[in-house]
């Protein structure tokens, strides 16, 4: 019989590199200090792949083997950080440019732990895959949004990085750490503009 404690919670992303690790986690701080919202320092910055899930700790191991392997028949691809966006009235985060690329991977790995590990993104049942990267969420009060979005609103941000890995976080009852990198296989013909 399984029990909670046989279960621990789980979610995958993108991580991005440095600079932009830096730079938004900077950002999250920035949210603490000014306007009262620290629930997003709870994980590392991120763009969610699939929503958090319940699975055994002692078949963590056999998770991620199978994620290594999905991820290492998968390309790498760029990601283009641009501008802030809201989630009226509690939600603050970078925008992710519209990129095919991501939208296909998501979709794959999507349908990869539906079948693999009967897992489903539950959350996103009725809302299309919306990637973006969160500065500030439910822990931010309304009064604060008005005066936070008013500054972020006119902020200009772009951040372009290669995705080469995903992450497996795992919480611990407190907060999110990542638990292992999963590499995608190396695409060649991608650059990073040397202007961003």
């Amino acid at each position: 019989m399984k029990t909670a404690s046989d279960l621990q919670r789980y979610f995958l992303a993108i991580i991005p590199p440095e600079p932009a690790f830096s730079k938004a986690h900077a950002l999250k701080l920035h949210f603490k200090e000014l306007y009262n919202s620290k629930a997003s320092l709870n994980s590392p910055p991120h763009i969610t792949l699939h929503m958090p899930f319940l699975w055994k700790e002692k078949k963590e191991q056999t998770l991620i083997d199978s994620l290594q392997r999905f991820t290492s028949t998968q390309k790498s691809f760029a990601i283009t950080l641009r501008n802030f966006e809201a989630f009226a009235p509690r939600v603050i985060y970078i925008d992710v440019e519209p990129n095919p690329a991501l939208q296909q991977f998501q979709k794959e790995l999507e349908r990869f732990c539906k079948k693999s590990f009967q897992l489903f993104n539950a959350n996103r049942l009725d809302l299309p895959f919306h990637p973006h990267l969160t500065l500030a969420f439910r822990d931010l009060k309304k009064e604060m949004f008005a005066q936070a979005w008013a500054e972020f609103k006119i902020r200009n941000y772009e951040h372009t990085f290669i995705t080469d890995k995903i992450a497996l976080l795992k919480h611990d009852g407190k907060v999110w750490h990542i638990q292992a990198l999963c590499a995608l296989s190396h695409n060649g013909s991608l650059q990073v503009p040397k202007s961003i």
